[in-house]
């Protein structure tokens, strides 16, 4: 049996495999067009002197059916590979071996193309990083007198790839150190020396580093010797290191701007804007201020930056502009479409850039030039009239600045097809009822759209209603109106007809006429539902009671069908007074339908009196006064009045007076009543049907909704809550809440009504409602047999206005290697439309983008919180902005902070004891400082190599505790080990 069992699964996987496999060749059997789901990226190859494989891929691959067949182009020329080349296809990607910085750097493209057309690829480029050796001939010293400024020239060899400088004093590892008085630029290599001193006498050598290839190499040594002849005098700031007049930086890109002078004495560097704006916290200024910093460059940043050198002798100064630019980016792609020949077409192409993009088309990788009158470029938007099969292709908006270029695909599909019915034949038989209207449909597949006629049996009809999709709709319908009807459509390509059979029916009628019954409780009745029908038709009877569907059988039992199979007739047994109201019965067929309403009117004895009141109680008397009740469709002709005591049993009738209760009689004085003793009093009313039920009077106050209070939503807007009261609690049907508000100072109430009972707020809006105004609310209840009272007044907001400012004086300080510490100055703190609630951090790692930047907040008038959780030596940026139940205000200037370096420790050793009510930790460290241990509230120093020790009181039969231990060295990671 088991083996069986083993056979049957194995069978049925196989099945399955294999209805798996046919699926899938289904799939990609369907005809798709070119479609890029990997495209080559830029790469920058590191060249190393001594390594053979000089080899680089582009990846480049597309889905579609038939499959896509790829082409390369360099620098816009095809690259033709043959046997031995240097270059290899493989699939979509290609391969480069034997790399030469001479031939093989450019821009790189993929070309992907099958039956649909050709698209093409997003550029790439190549380029090939090395850093060739100095020359090895030797450079002449530099003489210089003592106090004059010198600058001692790099001259990096042939290279490619991101440098970094350093220079060696004498003999390695001794470097230059930067300060005011040294400095060594990035951008040229070169070591600027502002003031020569007789410590600097020695030999200089340039260390240059290509950050791709990891290499370094080193120039020749410069002697720096003093002149014997004297020493140079004092003179004002000669700028040597100067930033560019006019420089682009790409948005969230990181800029360096070097400035040093020469002068003695030394000159001191400053930088400001020209326009006099405050550097915002993230602007860095390092190396003696030689280099300003300003990460994550956005548009506020761009304007002109001066560079101010001075000294006791003078000052000189340099200006230069920053421009903001970014690369086009796409907000606006055209769509894959079909058009039919002679059509018109307009494709929209939009992109955001700096400077603004200027956009070309290309059809099947090619410009499309718009040398005829029916094709025009307006805007990045392209029209192409009067379309020709030949208009079909793979189609991209190509938008450009200097600084980049995107893509943008879409196929268009031109139809030139004759008429065909194959997926869209005429109904073979339509049926219609005599006098009505009728719609047969014609559809059929064709391009262009061409004419579409009807003909009756073998007549064209022309005096008939041939709608603009060419549909057929034909009203009040006679006999004569059946027989066959044929659709023919026709275009230049040719002509295609399809027939259908209009079969005409007598009409559906309800002979039964709309009637009101009235009927007493306890009786039953039949509500009758008699039709006239085509015999050749099927009828279905459908009843409804005050438009609610009835479901026979599952309603208690009341209604039964007793109609038949060709009636619709229902009886009502036993009827109840919640079964007064309009019943309808609705009648269908396959060909059209019809209905009659009959209203019912049961006839019962009287609801109970209404707003019992008890007053003017005496020793012996007390007058009950009431409100009459429903009389159910039958008159009132008499009340009475019982009630009963503590010590009755159950309830009794009293003496009233006047004794005899007529119909209009609402209020009676009872007497004989026995002295402090408490009463309960209700009232009953009679008809001819019978006598009613009773209603008491209240024992307890009426309940009204708890918990009143509301606040926050958007601008304008008055939020009311409250707790919906229990259904047990609600005192009958139609229950629901009144609620009532004022502003502050006003006299008149505003109400509304909400008739949900269990809504639970309501919202006021209204554009004269100032932010956080104070309103005084109440909330009351109402039913069916009226209100009830409002709950206690209180006092409540509208919704507030987001703060306007920001944080200033944002700081952010190291504590750690995984904690910062963020300060600031508060905004004032009021009860204003713009309060403060709290204040809310957004941090992102540098290389990240602000949009996914975490955020914490805080709450309460704090001015210090603390980042946790952070990686070690690396930069963060931090924004601050105020929150309220608005929402949060504009940010602070961005503020940047480095986590320090984690300390490095040699190995511990960690020896576990145990000493009897104490549970310890042997830390030995061979160099760390004596560490802290933190376990809640408890901490404790131990010298270098100590035990540490912790009490652990009641613990001893308890189950295993857990320690950590956390190094609070200065850089040390604070995360738990």
């Amino acid at each position: 049996m088991k083996d069986l069992l083993k056979s049957s699964r194995t069978f049925t996987r196989f099945i399955f495999s294999k209805i798996k496999v046919i699926y899938t060749l289904l799939l990609l059997s369907v005809p798709l067009k070119p479609v890029f789901i990997k495209q080559p990226g830029s790469i920058v190859f590191p060249l190393h002197p001594n390594d053979p494989s000089r080899e680089v891929t582009f990846s480049c691959e597309a889905q579609g059916y038939p499959p896509p067949s790829y082409r390369w182009k360099m620098n816009d020329t095809f690259i033709s590979p043959w046997p031995g080349s240097r270059y290899r296809f493989s699939g979509g990607n290609l391969h480069i071996s034997q790399l030469s910085k001479e031939e093989d750097v450019g821009i790189y493209q993929c070309l992907s193309s099958n039956s649909f057309g050709t698209i093409l690829s997003r550029e790439a480029s190549l380029h090939i990083a090395y850093l060739e050796d100095f020359k090895t001939q030797r450079r002449s010293p530099v003489r210089v007198r003592e106090g004059q400024g010198v600058v001692l020239l790099c001259g990096p060899p042939p290279h490619m790839g991101e440098l970094t400088f350093t220079w060696i004093f004498n003999e390695y590892p001794s470097f230059v150190k930067q300060d005011n008085r040294r400095f060594v630029s990035q951008k040229t290599g070169n070591l600027y020396i502002a003031k020569v001193e007789p410590s600097d006498v020695g030999n200089y050598t340039c260390v240059v580093t290509n950050l791709v290839t990891k290499s370094r190499v080193q120039g020749p040594p410069t002697l720096l010797v003093l002149r014997s002849d004297g020493i140079m005098g004092e003179y004002e700031p000669k700028i040597e290191v100067q930033f560019p007049e006019a420089l682009s930086v790409a948005k969230g890109l990181t800029v360096k701007l070097e400035c040093f002078a020469l002068g003695n004495p030394v000159p001191a560097i400053s930088w400001r804007r020209v326009d006099g704006a405050p550097f915002p916290r993230k602007v860095d200024v390092s190396r003696a201020s030689s280099v300003l910093e300003i990460p994550y460059f956005q548009q506020e940043d761009a304007g002109q930056y001066e560079c101010v050198a001075e000294n006791s002798r003078g000052r000189n100064m340099v200006k230069g502009k920053l421009s903001f630019y970014a690369p086009p980016h796409l907000l606006e792609r055209p769509q894959d479409t079909q058009k039919a020949i002679d059509d018109s077409l307009v494709w929209e192409c939009k992109a955001s850039g700096k400077p603004k993009p200027s956009y070309k088309w290309l059809k099947n990788g090619d410009p499309l030039e718009a040398f005829e009158d029916r094709m025009q470029v307006v805007n990045g938007a392209l029209s192409i009239s009067s379309l020709t099969l030949s208009d079909t292709g793979m189609y991209q908006c190509v938008a450009e600045n200097r600084y980049g270029r995107v893509f943008a695909n879409a196929e268009l599909k031109v139809n030139a097809v004759a008429p065909d019915f194959s997926d869209s034949v005429l109904k073979a038989q339509t049926l219609a009822r005599q006098g009505g209207d009728v719609l047969i449909e014609c559809r059929p597949r064709m391009s262009p759209r061409g004419m579409i006629s009807w003909r009756k049996g073998k007549e064209a009809l022309r005096e008939i209603s041939v709608l603009d999709n060419g549909s057929l709709r034909i009203s009040n319908i006679t006999k004569l109106d059946a027989g066959l009807y044929t659709c023919v459509a026709r275009n230049q390509f040719g002509v295609a007809s399809s027939a259908g059979t209009l079969v005409v029916k007598e009409p559906t009628i309800i002979t039964t006429k709309a009637a009101q019954l009235d009927v007493t409780v306890g009786e039953s009745i039949v509500l009758p539902c008699q039709v006239s029908r085509d015999p050749s038709l099927d009828v279905r009877f459908t009843w409804f009671f005050n438009e609610q569907l009835i479901s026979f059988g599952s309603q208690g039992g009341y209604f039964e069908k007793v109609g038949g199979r060709f009636a619709g007739d229902i009886m009502i047994r036993n009827i109840q007074l919640i079964h007064a109201g309009r019943y309808t019965c609705a009648v269908q067929t396959n060909v059209d339908s019809a209905s009659v309403a009959t209203d019912v009117i049961v006839r019962g004895a009287p609801g109970p009196p209404l707003d019992i009141q008890v007053d003017h109680i005496t020793e012996t008397t007390a007058f009950v006064s009431w409100s009459p009740g429903p009389d159910n469709h039958s008159p009132i002709s008499n009340y009475a009045v019982q009630a009963r005591t503590p010590f009755s049993l159950g309830w009794q009738a009293v003496r009233t007076v006047p004794e005899i209760l007529g119909r209009n009689q609402l209020a009676a004085r009872v007497t004989d009543l026995s002295p402090w003793v408490e009463y309960e009093f209700r009232v009953l009313a009679t008809n001819a049907i019978g006598t009613g039920e009773p209603q008491q009077t209240f024992t307890k106050d009426p309940i009204t909704p708890a918990r009143v209070g509301g606040g926050g939503g958007s601008r304008s807007e008055l939020v009311i809550t409250w707790e919906p009261v229990p259904e047990e609690l609600q005192s009958g049907p139609g229950f629901g809440y009144v609620v009532a508000f004022r502003p502050h100072g006003a006299q008149s109430w505003m109400q509304a009504a909400v008739t949900s009972p269990d809504a639970s707020r309501y919202i006021f809006k209204n554009e004269s409602i100032l932010p956080f105004s104070p309103f005084y609310v109440k909330v009351g209840v109402y039913n069916n047999r009226g209100e009830g009272p409002f709950g206690p007044v209180t006092t409540i907001y509208s919704a507030e206005e987001e703060p306007s400012r920001a944080p200033n004086k944002v700081r952010a300080k190291s504590l750690s290697a995984s904690e910062v510490e963020i300060s600031w100055k508060p905004l004032p703190w009021s009860t204003s439309k713009r309060r403060i609630v709290g204040y809310e951090l957004s941090y992102w790692a540098k290389g990240q983008k602000q949009d996914t930047a975490n955020v914490m907040r805080t709450v309460g008038n704090r001015t210090v919180e603390i980042i946790r959780g952070l990686e070690p030596s690396s930069t963060y940026y931090i924004i601050l902005r105020a929150y309220n139940s608005a929402g949060a205000g504009p940010d602070s200037s961005v503020v940047n902070v480095t986590t320090k370096r984690p300390r490095k420790y040699s190995k511990d050793r960690k020896n576990e004891q145990s000493m009897g009510r104490f549970s310890g930790l042997l830390v030995n460290n061979d160099q760390g400082e004596p560490r802290a241990l933190h376990s809640h509230d408890t901490s404790t120093q131990t010298p270098q190599g100590g035990p540490l020790a912790l009490p652990s009181p009641a613990l001893s039969n308890k189950k295993d505790q857990l320690s950590t231990i956390n190094d609070l060295n200065a850089g040390a990671d604070l995360r738990p080990r």
